[in-house]
Order: structure tokens, then C-alpha cells, then sequence
């Protein structure tokens, strides 16, 4: 623990050293853009360099390399000059030149281009002799990790803005000085284009560290790998480190949630589930599920929210599209018990082989993601078969309708990020969902179903299993990195994706199963009945002491239960509104009615 705190002592220094007059920078410029009503400045000129606004990145052309930079280096490359370089990952500012105690930092070539996704911030230091701009940079292809880089221009003096040289070259004319304005205007609107609508700048964070998570480690990996560019994009961070199992529930119960705008568990798949049931439990929990979204930094074995919210398990990647994160609706699953508790669920719900699997590999989380292989490979062996009755609301059946309804629930979000709005998705309106219950100080919708004690609504379809391998039901895509079990789900549709297989087949195809959810073929695979449903109730069959029930991979009693969506009642951030993982294949190409349809 002692070099993470040293690391933090050391960044937290650094930045509050330059932060108060930046901050004057900052306001300054945020003035100014609220005044400018002159056309966006794509283009800057400065003496040594410019600055063009492309269409996905900021083009750095340099004009004069520094005289001072090693012949080699200004030789090899002539798109500019970096002027800061980080230290291990870690954003430290330096005080503009006019200080006494200036520390001049090593000088490299940079990048010719940073993608406008990559840049955190951007503005003038107090004094205006600079203009800096914060960015994550891929240490490498193979590692998979951000660091934060700076980069930093000179300014002309202002004095100089309106001066004309005595004699300018006609060969060499003398660019001349941008002014105080157009300075104010490039920077306003590089930052727009850093961060377009509907993305929110400066969110405010709550952080929750799980030290526990996974093999371990989540400490280390929020300082090295996610602080520096929260910070970097001038997030207000509160963190929390969580010391005991449930007592992030407890938390988001209290959570003054008029503080933030965004809850990040970094951890595994646990502590996201924890917030929002804690969320769920409150007075105003539609109110408060509907504020907060809640995001994930992938510290655990699974990270399956992560993986389908930003395509990625790597913690910095993760924290980068958070950062940049579109604000999307999530379905949310109320899920009774025989006991009369009512629970939250995001992720899943599992029964049978999945179930085993998720909760009998627990001792192996310092396995990582492969104690789920391990685990498969030693339960498929025995082709144990796991009695039950399925009654469920099936709302959309055959595949290639699946394919369809999928077809028109991506269009649809693309269409509404496209046009600066959130998502929020099309699909079957229960009446008692996010988009329909708003309202301060209300509690979480009714049910519309009731409970699993109740008795069942005759338009349920029933369907009995006497040789189920796995009863399977997701709200989410990917389950864990490389495995897509249900790529026809989208964030909020008002559906649950669900799987049944049988048990009793050979270990021969079990594997080729398995091995089609890694290739992508797991929709199409005969063995797998796949449907969309908006409740489900499950009963198993014999009472079995060992029995295990999994939601969001947390073991619950074996016993019956019962499940039901809520349409858009949680939110979340995404890459770009809807989740990363491949959806069915041939999605892409439904037929001409379908596409008239959408």
C-alpha cells in the first residue's frame, strides 16, 4: 500500500500546484465561449506550428522544428514537437516559463495527429504564454494500457498580437499572431469537439475499490491506471475503498446523489451489482437509479460490464470511454424469492451447468477469466442434467425475428446518438419501466407480474425441462471477455436474451457448444433455444442440498424464483449507446421489410 499512497501524494501534488491558476484559465475561457457568437476557429496558426481541427482528430503540422532539439530528432519527423512527456502514466503539470522555479521538461516528437476521443483537456495557462492539451496515449499496441501525455504550445506575447514586423521575407513570411479571441475560440471549440453532445465534461465521480476484486490488486490499478486520467479530464473524484461483502449497498442507500453524476466500482461484477440494489432500496430510487449512471473500471475475473460498455477488460481503456461516455438507459430486473426479498439484478440470472460453473469456481478467482474454462471442462464431463419447469412471457420467439428485432434496436440508438441524444432505445413498453415511471421520491416500479409466490399469469407460456443443461438469461451481451452468450441483447429493449440446452449430449459437442460462443457462432448453433422474454419464472424440480442459483454470479437459494424487466429503469455510459459485443450474425442484412421497419 505504501507506493500506491506515495504515487497519489505525488500526482495530488503535482496537480494542486497548477490547479488554482488553471482554474482561472478555465473560467476565463468558459466565459469567453458563452460570448463568442463568431464562427468556430478550425485552424491555428502559431509561430511554429498549426493546429488543424480534421474530422475525428486534431492535425499537428510543425512549421519550424525547436532549434534546440537534437538534429536526428527534428530530422525524423516533421509534424511538430511535444514539449511535455509523462512521468510513468502519471499528469504533471508544469508552471508556465515566466516561474522562477520552472522545471523545462525533455522535448520528443509528437504524435502527428490525437484523435479528438484521446484528448482529456485543453486550455491557456493564467498568464496566456501557453497552450496545453491533455491526452491518453497507447503505450504500446501489445499492452492495452493509457497513459496520459500533455502537450504544450508557446504563445506569441499578447503585445505582439497587433505588432508588424519592421521587414517580413517573401520567402519566410511571418505569421501573425493570433489574438486573445481566436485563442479562446480554438480551445472552446476543440474541447466541443472532445466532448459532443451528449457527452458530459467534468463529471462528477463516486469511486468505489473493491481491494479484493479478482486476483487482487484493484488499489494499484485505480492509482497507476485511472486516477491520473479521471483527473486529467477535470473529474471531481470522492473515493471510497469498500472493506466487507454488501457494504457498497449500504452506501448507495445514503448516497447524496445531487453530489454526482456517475458511481464507479472498480472491481469485478460484484460491486456494480451491490450499487445498484443499494440504489433500488431507496425512498427515491427510480429518481436515483435514473441521476446515476453506473459505470465500471474491470478489476475483477468476469468484467463483463465493462466488456459490453466499452469493449474492453483493460482497466485505462475502460477509463477512457467512461470518460467520454454516452448517457444510456439499462434495463433493470426485479427478482423475487420464495423468502419474499426482492432483488436487483443487471446482469444475469443462471441455472444449472452456467450456475455451477459461476459460483463452484469461486476459490479460483486467482485464476482470472480461465477458471471459467477450468470450470466448464470439469462439469461438462459428468453430463449432469438439472430438472425444472420454465414458465415464461416470450415476446419475441424465432431467431430470425430476434435478428430483426435487434436489426431495429441498434438503427434506432444510432440514430438518437447521431443526433446528440442519449440512448434510449426502442422496444416492448411494460408501463412500469425508467421511461415511464418518472417522478421524484418514488420507489421502484410495482410489479407487474407479482412475485414468485403469486400465482402464474395464464398467458405465460410453460415449458418443461427434463434434461436441461443450462437455463441461461442475460441482460447484457458479454459474460466475460471472449464469451458473447447473448449477442442479440441490447441495453433497453425491455428484454431479457434467454438460453436453454439440453444436458444430456456428448462432451464432444458440449465443447463445440462452448467453442462457438469464442467463434461467434452461438446464436445460430441448433443445440441452443434462444428466445426474448419479459418475465420468466423458474422452478426446479427436486429439492438438491448442492443446488446453486446464480444472479449477476452471486449465489442465491435453490429454490424457485421469478424474474421481470423494467424498461430503461437504470443508466449507464456507453462507447456509444449500445453494447460492443458483435450482435447475431447477419444482423446487418435483414430483409427489405425489416429495414422498413426500422
Amino acid at each position: 500500500m505504501g507506493d500506491v499512497q506515495q504515487l497519489h501524494d505525488e500526482h495530488a501534488a503535482a496537480m494542486a500546484k497548477a490547479s488554482a491558476q488553471e482554474q482561472v484559465s478555465i473560467d476565463i475561457q468558459a466565459v469567453t465561449s458563452q460570448a463568442t457568437t463568431s464562427k468556430s476557429v478550425d485552424i491555428l496558426e502559431l509561430p511554429a506550428v498549426t493546429l488543424t481541427c480534421g474530422k475525428d482528430e486534431l492535425v499537428i503540422q510543425v512549421i519550424q522544428p525547436p532549434s534546440d532539439l537534437p538534429q536526428e530528432e527534428s530530422s525524423s519527423n516533421s509534424t511538430g514537437f511535444l514539449n511535455y512527456i509523462p512521468l510513468d502514466g502519471i499528469l504533471t503539470p508544469f508552471l508556465p516559463s515566466s516561474s522562477s522555479d520552472t522545471v523545462t521538461p525533455p522535448r520528443r516528437l509528437p504524435p502527428g495527429s490525437v484523435p479528438f476521443y484521446n484528448i482529456l483537456w485543453a486550455y491557456i495557462n493564467p498568464d496566456r504564454t501557453h497552450l496545453r492539451i491533455d491526452f491518453a496515449e497507447e503505450t504500446s499496441p501489445k499492452k492495452h494500457q493509457l497513459v496520459v501525455r500533455q502537450l504544450e504550445f508557446p504563445l506569441p506575447p499578447s503585445d505582439l498580437t497587433n505588432a508588424r514586423p519592421e521587414r517580413e521575407s517573401l520567402l519566410s513570411p511571418t505569421v501573425p499572431p493570433p489574438s486573445p479571441a481566436t485563442l479562446d475560440t480554438f480551445v472552446s471549440h476543440l474541447l466541443d469537439l472532445a466532448y459532443p453532445a451528449p457527452i458530459q465534461r467534468r463529471k462528477r465521480a463516486w469511486v468505489l475499490v473493491n481491494p479484493q476484486a479478482g486476483p487482487g490488486g484493484a488499489d494499484k490499478i485505480f492509482e497507476k491506471e485511472v486516477r491520473p486520467i479521471f483527473e486529467a479530464a477535470r473529474m471531481p473524484l470522492t473515493v471510497i475503498r469498500t472493506s466487507y461483502s454488501g457494504e457498497a449497498v449500504t452506501l448507495s442507500q445514503s448516497l447524496d446523489i445531487s453530489d454526482y453524476d456517475i458511481a464507479v466500482p472498480c472491481s469485478g461484477d460484484g460491486l456494480p451489482h451491490e450499487v445498484f440494489n443499494g440504489l433500488s432500496k431507496r425512498p427515491d430510487a427510480r429518481t436515483a437509479l435514473a441521476k446515476i449512471a453506473v459505470c465500471h473500471i474491470p478489476c475483477g475475473s468476469g468484467n463483463a460490464m465493462s466488456c459490453n460498455l466499452y469493449g474492453t477488460h483493460r482497466p485505462s481503456l475502460a477509463a477512457l470511454a467512461i470518460v467520454k461516455g454516452v448517457p444510456t438507459k439499462l434495463d433493470l430486473c426485479s427478482v423475487t424469492l420464495q423468502d419474499g426479498e426482492r432483488l436487483t439484478s443487471f446482469l444475469s440470472q443462471a441455472y444449472g451447468l452456467i450456475a455451477d460453473l459461476d459460483i463452484t469456481t469461486e476459490h479460483l478467482r486467482w485464476m482470472g477469466a480461465a477458471r471459467f474454462t477450468y470450470g466448464f471442462l470439469t462439469l461438462a464431463i459428468r453430463k449432469k442434467c438439472y430438472p425444472c419447469d420454465v414458465a415464461m412471457k416470450v415476446e419475441v420467439g424465432g431467431k430470425e425475428e430476434i435478428r430483426g428485432h435487434y436489426a431495429r434496436g441498434v438503427r434506432s440508438t444510432e440514430s438518437e446518438v447521431e443526433n446528440g441524444e442519449g440512448s434510449g432505445g426502442e422496444g416492448i413498453d411494460d408501463g412500469e419501466g425508467g421511461d415511464e415511471t418518472e417522478g421524484e421520491g418514488e420507489g421502484m416500479p410495482g410489479l407487474k407480474y407479482g412475485t414468485v409466490n403469486d400465482k402464474l399469469p395464464e398467458d405465460w407460456e410453460v415449458v418443461p425441462h427434463e434434461k436441461l443443461g443450462s437455463f441461461y438469461a442475460g441482460n447484457m451481451g458479454y459474460m466475460a471477455p471472449d464469451a458473447n452468450f447473448f449477442s442479440a441483447a441490447l441495453a433497453n429493449d425491455g428484454l431479457l436474451d434467454l438460453v436453454t440446452t439440453n444436458g444430456d449430449i456428448s462432451l464432444w459437442k458440449n465443447i463445440q457448444m462452448q467453442l462457438s460462443v469464442e467463434s461467434g457462432h452461438f446464436f445460430d448453433n441448433p443445440l441452443v433455444s434462444y428466445r426474448k422474454v419479459s418475465a420468466f419464472r423458474l422452478t426446479p424440480r427436486y429439492q438438491d442440498p448442492n443446488g446453486v442459483i446464480s444472479i449477476d454470479g452471486e449465489a442465491r437459494p435453490f429454490a424457485p424464483f421469478q424474474v421481470e424487466v423494467h424498461k430503461g429503469l437504470g443508466l449507464t455510459l456507453s462507447k456509444r449507446g449500445v453494447f460492443e459485443a458483435p450482435g447475431p450474425h447477419g444482423w446487418d442484412k435483414v430483409s427489405t421489410i425489416e429495414r422498413l421497419r426500422a
